[in-house]
């Protein structure tokens, strides 16, 4: 089954974001997958990962499944036509090529924002589905065990994974890092365009520990601000009560598209500062006056700085794109040689079997006039001679499996010590 992996892939690359809702999963839909696939299907080593950007199966079988796990997937999501969406689908049947996709998925290569530092764990959650539904063979183990070693390199060796490179990244970033100077900040999230939205996204699931416990989102249709705050934990506020909530919060965010600025000098000059108060203005036209950092103790940073953190973090990460591919070819070479050497692996311990077979018949023959002792010396003895003689053949049909030689040894050796004969004995 080593040689067998393959995958079905349905990307922000390949298909609107109207196609990838219709097929997202949530994680118990997951593992509704997995165990319809396990019921209907001859796959093994299944892996379902699912995330805003992508849907993907990854599959080990002696056919190529796609349409049957796309259908499957249809049932579960409620519709029947996947005709329509069946060709949004890239299709990877090339064992080391499905192999290779996934490297570059989970380490961040494939992802929208170049080196995505969550799509780690969003793996390591799709790999413990497939763990908990027994779906994971030695194969699946020690390829999520390389790739993630494979990630530990990329983060120690390279800078692909340093600073944030997207807008909503940055701000969500430099958030955080605000917050890390204040006792339970009060967080203001105002608008949800498509960057107010990313920034919600980024610091509910980098919010593990629980810490930003006081986020607010105000935006003018209340029920996307509901639908967001019920996914992350946040709160949400009325539309028309958001400067009394500006006046009050330590970390304002807004994305918020007005003909004038939505925080002003004259807003803002009506409080007294007792610490600092951060704004960061992500919205153009801009949301905050830039007289609003006149006032003591208030800093305002707009959308050119957070580009430039933005756009020197993912300058960083594509010079670093050579380095981490020549990992993962490191990571993709001795994995080949790990599944050549499983392939193999079937001879050798039927060789070992019928020369321990040879070793025990004959060792039977004589014991009958040996003391205790001299039996412990015989069998000592040809223990160590079997040893050694195995040793030779043993190097040679791994040195053959990285030659791509291996199956002509395999029947040399078959022949030579009529294994078959010796394996259905031992039946």
């Amino acid at each position: 089954m080593h040689r067998l992996f393959k995958s079905i892939s349905l990307t922000y690359k390949n298909s609107p974001l109207a196609v990838r809702e219709q097929v997202a999963l949530n994680e118990e839909e997951v593992i509704q997958l997995l165990r319809q696939i396990k019921t209907y299907t001859d796959a093994q080593d299944v892996l379902v990962l699912s995330t805003c950007n992508r849907t993907e199966v990854y599959y080990a079988s002696e056919q190529i499944l796609d349409d049957d796990i796309i259908k499957l997937m249809g049932m579960l999501k409620g519709f029947s036509d996947t005709a329509s969406l069946s060709d949004y689908f890239e299709r990877i049947h090339h064992h080391q090529e499905a192999i290779r996709h996934l490297f570059y998925v989970c380490i961040g290569l494939d992802a929208q924002v170049v080196g995505d530092m969550q799509i780690t764990n969003q793996v390591k959650r799709a790999y413990q589905a497939t763990a908990d539904e027994d779906m994971a063979g030695p194969f699946l183990h020690r390829l999520m065990h390389t790739i993630f070693f494979t990630n530990k390199r990329v983060v120690q060796e390279t800078g692909f994974r340093d600073g944030a490179a997207s807008v909503s990244y940055a701000a969500s970033e430099l958030v955080r890092d605000l917050a890390l100077d204040l006792v339970n900040p009060k967080i203001l999230i105002v608008g949800l365009g498509e960057i107010g939205s990313d920034v919600c996204k980024n610091l509910g699931e980098a919010n593990e520990r629980g810490r930003l416990t006081q986020v607010t989102i105000a935006n003018r249709t209340q029920a996307k601000a509901e639908a967001i705050a019920e996914v992350y934990g946040f709160h949400t506020l009325p539309f028309s009560e958001v400067q009394q909530a500006i006046r009050e919060a330590d970390i304002v965010i807004s994305s918020v598209s007005m003909p004038a600025p939505l925080i002003t000098k004259s807003l803002m000059a009506q409080n007294d500062l007792l610490s600092y108060k951060y704004f960061i203005d992500l919205a153009v036209p801009r949301s905050v006056e830039a007289s609003v950092e006149d006032i003591t103790g208030a800093l305002v940073y707009n959308i050119d700085d957070i580009k430039a953190k933005a756009n020197e973090a993912l300058q960083k990460r594509l010079e670093a794109i050579p380095h981490v591919k020549a990992i993962i070819e490191e990571a993709l070479s001795d994995m080949k040689e790990w599944a050549q050497e499983m392939a193999v692996s079937p001879t050798i311990h039927r060789l070992k079997n019928a020369l321990e077979q040879i070793r025990q018949e004959e060792i039977a023959r004589y014991l009958k006039g040996l003391n205790e002792k001299e039996a412990k010396y015989v069998d000592k003895i040809t223990k160590g001679m079997m040893q050694k003689i195995i040793k030779l053949p043993v190097l040679q049909l791994k040195a053959a499996c990285k030659r791509g030689e291996a199956e002509t040894l395999i029947d040399v050796l078959n022949d030579l010590f009529d294994l078959e004969k010796h394996q259905a004995k031992k039946l």
